[in-house]
């Protein structure tokens, strides 16, 4: 009933031709077609897109990878064997893995020494409503944060090691970057993110470089300078701050709004990354399904976990800056040798002078 077929084996363009009869309008032979490689998924994507993930980061999960190179599993990654990076410790992790860590724990120990400092410096004054009567706050929180033990071990040490490996992890992962494709560099024909091999600097990254800065000036003027001048920095406190503001009004607002402003985003968004809150948080969408409720949905989603740090955010920067500026900043200048001990300190900065 069935007609058998043979199993010695044939061309294939025989085989084709032989088992099917068609009429001579549909006659077509097979064409032998070269194979044609596939295309890379990291050539094709976009230059804006931050690189996939070495094998040594897949085991971080997203919430505890800063700037994260991005995971993809259709991209040839370079073998695992940690040697051949030779950043592996002796625990089978990465430098990457480690640094990441220090990063992030770091920041838990600069964050209760932050809220003390804005306790007392912001809150407690606004609630006062009077600078006077908030300097025995602040003295009494510097017994705790400012001893020569606990102001090495929960200041000091935690912002070295804070800005210190977020620095190590962006110059390891440009390394990594050039490895993993040195082939396309050397060629001259990279894609345009590979250029240079630096990570895509988020908002998280550029805003705690700016933090740092304008955080070190802001040390240095209540706490370094006054070491450097006189000693030590008793007679340091709120009415220091006041005093600069009303003889130096437009730098002392300057500096304090960029200290507030670069500081708030930098800590709220920094902490909604740590809990994994911050993945997935923007105003467009990065890939399309093509699916128009579907992207919809998502869009709304990032949308508001955006909308809400950044509210966050808000709340907090109004927070400090109700006492910080609006009544700190009001105090008006300190009178008599205090006054004058003030201006000796001020007039030892070029600008302020």
């Amino acid at each position: 009933m069935y007609s058998s077929r043979s199993l010695r084996p044939r061309a294939s363009q025989e085989t084709f031709i032989s088992d099917f009869s068609v009429t001579s309008s549909a006659v077509s032979s097979l064409l032998e077609l070269d194979p044609t490689p596939m295309d890379s998924p990291m050539l094709s994507a976009s230059p804006d897109r931050e690189l996939p993930s070495l094998p040594e980061e897949e085991s971080l999960s997203m919430s505890d990878s800063t700037h994260s190179l991005r995971s993809n599993p259709g991209t040839t990654s370079p073998p695992t064997n940690s040697t051949t990076l030779g950043l592996s410790g002796g625990g089978g992790h990465s430098a990457i893995y480690y640094l990441t860590r220090i990063q992030k724990y770091s920041s838990y120990t600069f964050t209760l020494f932050t809220t003390l400092h804005i306790a007392t410096t912001s809150i407690i004054p606004l609630a006062a409503r009077s600078v006077a009567s908030s300097e025995s706050y602040l003295l009494l929180a510097r017994e705790i944060y400012q001893t020569p033990l606990s102001e090495p071990l929960f200041v000091a040490l935690p912002v070295v090691a804070h800005v210190g490996s977020g620095i190590a992890l962006r110059l390891l992962r440009r390394k990594y970057n050039l490895r993993r494709y040195g082939q396309q560099v050397e060629k001259g024909k990279p894609p345009s993110v590979l250029k240079s091999g630096w990570p895509t600097l988020s908002y998280i990254a550029a805003s705690g470089y700016g933090f740092a800065a304008i955080f070190a000036a802001h040390v240095f003027m209540n706490r370094g300078l006054p070491l450097l001048v006189e000693g030590d920095s008793a007679n340091v406190g709120l009415a220091y701050v006041s005093h600069g503001f009303a003889k130096h009004p437009v730098i002392s607002w300057v500096s304090f709004t960029a200290l507030l402003g670069l500081g708030c985003g930098h800590m709220v968004w920094g902490w909604a990354k740590w809990w994994g809150l911050s993945q997935g948080a923007g105003w467009q969408l990065e890939r399309h399904t093509g699916n128009a409720v579907v992207d919809k949905a998502n869009k709304k989603k990032r949308r508001r976990k955006l909308l809400v740090i950044n509210g966050v955010s808000l709340v907090a920067a109004l927070v400090w800056t109700a006492g910080g500026l609006g009544v700190v900043a009001r105090g008006g200048p300190t009178l008599g040798w205090v006054g004058k001990l003030y201006d000796g300190l001020y007039e030892k900065v070029p600008f302020m002078a």
